[in-house]
């Protein structure tokens, strides 16, 4: 499917459907008022993969600062998990990232979301710390991970 999945910037029309996303996807998760404060911010790259029938699959939220960014939020619908939805949003963030010349990129994962974690060590991040009891539904340690990029040519 990621060769059929369209990114582009999330809008205020994509809110509801990020949020049903978000509420199938986390146990903790973001309210429409979340998402609607990062929607417009500066340093913020909110973006949206939606499928050839032009369905919400999934949206991805990152920031950039200086020479550091940070996946604050992925996520992918249900129907649409296991085809690549994930590696083309976080293909996308990432080239964004070079671009904006980052240097390195964070995130925390749960530490028993193995899909989670096998696709982002192949897109090269690695273990750099834990934050214990992190996440609280159900409580769970946190990984963070990290990936530096290449300077830019």
């Amino acid at each position: 499917m990621s060769g059929r999945v369209r990114i582009r910037p999330a809008a205020e029309g994509d809110l509801e459907g990020i949020v049903a996303i978000e509420r199938a996807s986390f146990a903790d998760p973001w309210s429409l008022a979340s998402f609607a404060e990062v929607l417009h911010g500066p340093s913020v790259r909110f973006e949206v993969a939606r499928a050839d029938n032009d369905a919400l699959a999934g949206y991805v939220v990152a920031w950039f600062v200086a020479d550091e960014g940070e996946i604050a939020n992925l996520a992918v619908a249900p129907a649409h998990r296991r085809a690549g939805v994930a590696a083309a949003l976080l293909d996308g963030v990432l080239a964004a990232a070079r671009t904006a010349l980052v240097r390195t990129v964070h995130l925390e994962v749960r530490e028993s979301n193995a899909a989670a974690r096998g696709l982002y060590a192949r897109f090269g991040f690695r273990e750099a710390g834990r934050r214990r009891g992190y996440y609280r539904q159900p409580v769970e340690d946190a990984l963070v991970l990290r990936c530096k990029l290449p300077a830019a040519p």
